[in-house]
């Protein structure tokens, strides 16, 4: 009866552990601000991604508004000159990190702490109001008049009714953490009630061991899915590929730790058989 007990607090810490460790990777990666903004970072150094992104932020500077049309016309070469210079800029960096975080809050806030400017968009969108404001004090030392910055300058990065799936993933990905906690108190629970302790550790290896390929095989699923959905907007599909990348990469590194803990686990559970002998078999 206590072999059998061990056995199912196992299976039930594995089924635990299966929806907890994607849940908690989530939460910290993507639901989090900090995490975020580390994952999607490196996409501000991919070549055509700041080309199209500098291009998209300085069109959105109103040259109209604040200069006679004639003028206007003549500033244009320096925008275009300002797009082909913005990445490389020193404030560069920083405004792409606030970009970040702003479009974060864009699409990840709740309805009550939701900024203005969110709207009732059903898809996933980019504030570059920073990069705007890099790219209008840029200019305005070349041409010597000062340009009006937007407050905001959105561009759309993704499908509608995405956001009813961010609203979903934001509510549902912090319950990762109770179930890591209820994962380790059935492991617990079976070391505790088990005769033969060392099958509870090489179990819950082995099982870790296919908890990793399953994740595998999931994540690379799923990033084929998502980037196989094309939404007819060439910047909007680079980001979505660098981003797939860069979240399939860092999800990557928990599935090589589970592995790694899982072949551990087997091994302590074959050396606890070892030293314990045949006798004793704890």
């Amino acid at each position: 009866m206590r072999s059998f007990l061990a056995a199912l607090a196992v299976i039930l810490g594995l089924l635990l552990s299966a929806a907890a460790v994607p849940a908690i990777w989530v939460d910290r990666n993507i639901v989090q601000e900090d995490g975020f903004v580390a994952l999607a970072a490196p996409l501000g150094k991919n070549p055509d991604f700041q080309k199209r992104l500098a291009t998209a932020a300085v069109n959105s500077i109103d040259t109209g508004g604040t200069l006679p049309a004639q003028v206007a016309e003549l500033v244009r070469p320096v925008l275009e000159s300002a797009a082909a210079s913005l990445t490389g800029l020193p404030e560069y960096p920083a405004a792409w990190e606030q970009t970040l975080r702003k479009s974060h809050r864009l699409n990840f806030a709740g309805p009550a702490s939701r900024p203005p400017e969110a709207g009732s968009s059903t898809s996933l969108r980019l504030d570059v109001a920073p990069l705007v404001a890099l790219a209008a004090k840029q200019i305005s030392r070349q041409v010597g008049v000062p340009l009006e910055a937007p407050g905001q300058t959105l561009v759309n990065i993704g499908q509608t009714n995405q956001r009813q799936l961010i609203e979903r993933v934001s509510a549902y990905s912090p319950l990762g953490y109770s179930l890591a906690i209820g994962a380790g108190v059935a492991f617990l629970l079976a070391l505790v009630t088990a005769r033969r302790r060392w099958k509870v550790l090489a179990g819950a290896g082995v099982g870790a061991l296919a908890l990793s390929g399953l994740w595998t095989l999931a994540s690379r699923w799923a990033a084929d899915a998502v980037v196989g959905t094309a939404s007819g907007n060439e910047m909007a599909d680079l980001f979505k590929r660098e981003f797939v990348a860069a979240s399939a990469a860092g999800f990557a590194s928990w599935t090589l730790a589970a592995a790694i803990t899982g072949g551990a686990l087997v091994a302590a559970g074959l050396l606890l058989r070892v030293v314990g002998g045949p006798a004793r078999g704890r």
